[in-house]
């Protein structure tokens, strides 16, 4: 399995932007179609976006379509969230995740692997 571990979390005012990483350590980077969830205090963990093994298939929550994109660049291990026009109802742990399949899923218990999360805060 991979092991992921995301980056680039912090504080932004409403309208600002973010740009969240994942790096997999572990097998090959190219099995895995990956995604990435968001649990606010109190409310279950919800899907975000997630993207295909080779990174030509997405898909996203509507709540974040047209404001966030995802991509990989699998050279590198990595897959990225750029978060644009944020807003504070997007304030949560975000966290990425691995699934050793070609596609992605939205459906959190069919990803294998998950990384420890990263705070994203947007202030009003």
């Amino acid at each position: 399995q991979v092991q992921p571990v995301e980056s680039g979390g912090g504080l932004v005012q409403a309208g600002g932007s973010l740009r969240l990483s994942c790096v997999a350590s572990g097998r090959t980077f190219t099995l895995y179609a990956m995604g990435w969830y968001r649990q606010a205090p109190g409310k279950e963990r919800e899907f975000v976006a997630a993207i295909s093994r080779s990174g030509r298939g997405t898909t996203y929550a509507d709540s974040v379509k047209g404001r966030f994109t995802i991509s990989r660049d699998n050279a590198k291990n990595t897959m990225y969230l750029q978060m644009n026009n944020l807003k504070p109802q997007d304030t949560a742990v975000y966290y990425c995740a691995a699934r050793s399949t070609v596609l992605p899923t939205t459906i959190p218990n069919e990803y294998d692997s998950w990384g420890q999360g990263t705070q994203v805060t947007v202030s009003s």
